[in-house]
């Protein structure tokens, strides 16, 4: 190994020391990972799309989601559709709870919706 990844490896290992898991970045990589997990089970040919149902906003409520962002300390934005229309979810990290879910495709035309994930400078980071 030499001395570049050397240095690399013992600045990941500060930074590990360093993190914050109270902040929402880190509630944001959890997120991602249980979303990348999920959607990997999906094929391209499944006729569906992958959607959160939200507890917060009432039984019936689905969105489609597009996309994932944060803002440190304690905010996360979720990108997407409710019904068709345009919508984003400010939401703070204490009320955090949905069920992450595939939903038939209004079109079957159009290829399959996945969740992506912001990635400004800071994994995800909102631009203030």
């Amino acid at each position: 190994m030499d001395q570049a990844e050397v240095v690399k490896q013992e600045v990941k290992q500060e930074e590990k020391k360093l993190r914050n898991y109270a902040l929402a970045d880190w509630k944001y990589e959890k997120i991602r990972e249980e979303v990348e997990a999920f959607q990997a089970e999906l094929s391209d040919d499944d006729d569906v799309d992958v959607c959160l149902a939200l507890t917060a906003f009432g039984s019936g409520t689905v969105m489609q989601v597009t996309n994932i962002g944060y803002q440190n300390p304690d905010i996360l934005y979720f990108y997407g559709y409710v019904n068709g229309n345009k919508a984003q979810i400010i939401q703070h990290m204490s009320q955090l709870n949905f069920m992450l879910m595939t939903a038939r495709r209004a079109d079957p035309a159009q290829p399959p919706r996945r969740i992506g994930f912001s990635m400004g400078e800071k994994k995800g980071q909102i631009e203030e």
